[in-house]
């Protein structure tokens, strides 16, 4: 079951609502909370029934493990049981994320033919990996005082934010669960939430789709060996930076509203980064709770930038790579994030010579942000084509055509209809002039603690959404299109991970 089916819109959603709501009227909260965890796991189950057991037994002992990690209980053993932890998490993860990936490698190397069954890698097991290693972590330094075993069920299992994020911490989660206020059915924050979600239905059905099957076609003619041109290079990866863009920004919307619905305030997850002025913005601005958990979690207990300019390069360049090996098991998501480490020490190095020179680009005239946004964005999708490439192969020829190296024109047999083109231009002047989500729905900060402008930039006030008639009608016609859509949508890109 997806967000964008009409099982899970229609049916799933619908009776998961009235349960919980009803429940929790008649003042049933603990049963409420684990009504919700078994629909969530329902929920998971409906993809791979045979995994579920993997999420509920992976629950339990990373709460045990929380358990003994307190220190009024354990006398001196917390790091051990830390480690053990964050030792078996990642196990887990690597068993069924990276065990081909290394076997394959080997039997490269060494010429050897060494036989593995081929392992189904679980949905989510990435992400709720993620969560269950900063609840660890936050239970040894002393964070988290509740271990209520059915709160950090629903923390970890909670279906919005299951399967690709956001990410968050349980002292952010723990608290809306607590107090009973937030999670009373408000009809005003219901209304949000489901606006909210119909938004990002919208992007994900109408404006991911409509370029994802140029992507398509643009990428399987590279894992063809075909010689791409410039044109039809450019266009493909092009086609997959805006599809990959509107997925996961519709993803994070719908997860946003989702939440909302439920009386719970997810974090910002995505904020527009194709307006990002450098990479540092760019991580400032995409999937911002996974950056955030690196940052946290291994950029900062390295070092960070506390140890000079060297020292800082080298811990964004191995945070980096961690995090492109955390997306994909493949060479490809590697140098994905090898390239995003170059981008971001280049990016401290222009910052710093900025500073020498007392400038800041973020402040200048709006020619030379613009250069700096399309300059950024640029960059970034020459990185989503190793993201997107099956295999390096596929990446170098994508990257050769975009060089020109096989000449300007549309390569033969790549049919790139007017339509296609229109639908990239469209996409482009959305990511770069129209308001995110968090700035169309800013009015109304029942939306999420988010939902604002940023400091200093009171911009697209007249489009802002409004409980009027042409909201209404904006809203409405957003959901219908996103509904009879639903037959042609595609999974989400990010479930793979």
């Amino acid at each position: 079951m997806s967000f964008n089916s009409y099982t899970f819109i229609f049916a799933f959603l619908p009776v998961t609502l009235l349960g919980y709501y009803l429940l929790r009227r008649f003042g049933r909260s603990r049963i409420s909370v684990a009504w919700l965890i078994a629909a969530s796991l329902v929920f998971y189950g409906w993809f791979s029934p045979i995994y579920v057991g993997s999420v509920v037994g992976s629950i339990i002992l990373n709460y045990i493990l929380g358990l003994k990690i307190r220190k009024p209980v354990t006398g001196g053993n917390q790091k051990a049981f830390l480690i053990l932890g964050i030792s078996l998490n990642l196990a887990l993860m690597g068993y069924f994320k990276y065990t081909n990936f290394f076997i394959d490698n080997i039997n490269l190397i060494l010429g050897s033919n060494l036989a593995f069954h081929h392992i189904i890698l679980p949905l989510a097991v990435s992400f709720f990996t993620l969560h269950q290693v900063s609840y660890l972590i936050d239970v040894y330094r002393s964070e988290i005082s509740n271990h209520d075993f059915l709160d950090y069920s629903l923390f970890v299992a909670f279906f919005p934010k299951l399967l690709a994020g956001p990410i968050v911490r349980y002292n952010e989660f723990f608290p809306q669960q607590a107090n009973d206020s937030n999670t009373r059915f408000d009809r005003d924050t219901m209304v949000i939430g489901l606006s909210t979600f119909f938004i990002g239905l919208f992007k994900k059905v109408i404006l991911a789709e409509s370029v994802a099957s140029t992507a398509n076609l643009v990428f399987t003619a590279a894992s063809a060996q075909t010689g791409l041109t410039f044109i039809s290079a450019w266009t493909g990866a092009l086609a997959y930076a805006l599809q990959l863009y509107f997925d996961f920004s519709g993803y994070s919307d719908m997860a946003i509203g989702l939440g909302l619905m439920f009386g719970f305030r997810l974090p910002l997850n995505f904020y527009s980064p194709y307006k990002a002025i450098d990479a540092i913005d760019f991580w400032r601005r995409w999937h911002i709770s996974l950056s955030r958990f690196f940052r946290d979690y291994l950029y900062i207990p390295l070092g960070g930038n506390r140890l000079g300019p060297v020292r800082r390069s080298f811990n964004l360049v191995l945070t980096m790579l961690v995090a492109g090996l955390w997306h994909g098991a493949g060479w490809t998501f590697i140098i994905w994030g090898a390239l995003h480490g170059v981008y971001l020490v280049t990016s401290h190095a222009w910052r710093d010579l900025q500073k020498l020179l007392h400038w800041d680009i973020s402040r200048s005239s709006w020619p030379l942000i613009a250069v700096s946004v399309l300059v950024t964005f640029m960059a970034m999708t020459v990185a989503w084509v190793f993201f997107r490439a099956e295999n390096l192969h596929t990446a170098v020829d994508m990257l050769g055509g975009m060089l020109g190296l096989n000449g300007v024109g549309v390569a033969p047999g790549i049919v790139i209809s007017t339509k296609s083109v229109l639908w990239i231009a469209l996409g482009l002047l959305l990511c770069w002039f129209a308001p995110n989500s968090q700035e169309f729905m800013s009015n109304y900060r029942a939306a999420s603690n988010a939902f604002s402008d940023k400091p200093g930039q009171p911009r697209y006030r007249w489009l802002r959404w409004r409980p009027n008639l042409i909201g209404a009608l904006s809203i409405a016609s957003m959901t219908v299109l996103g509904v009879i859509g639903l037959t042609q949508a595609s999974t989400f890109i990010y479930f793979r991970f």
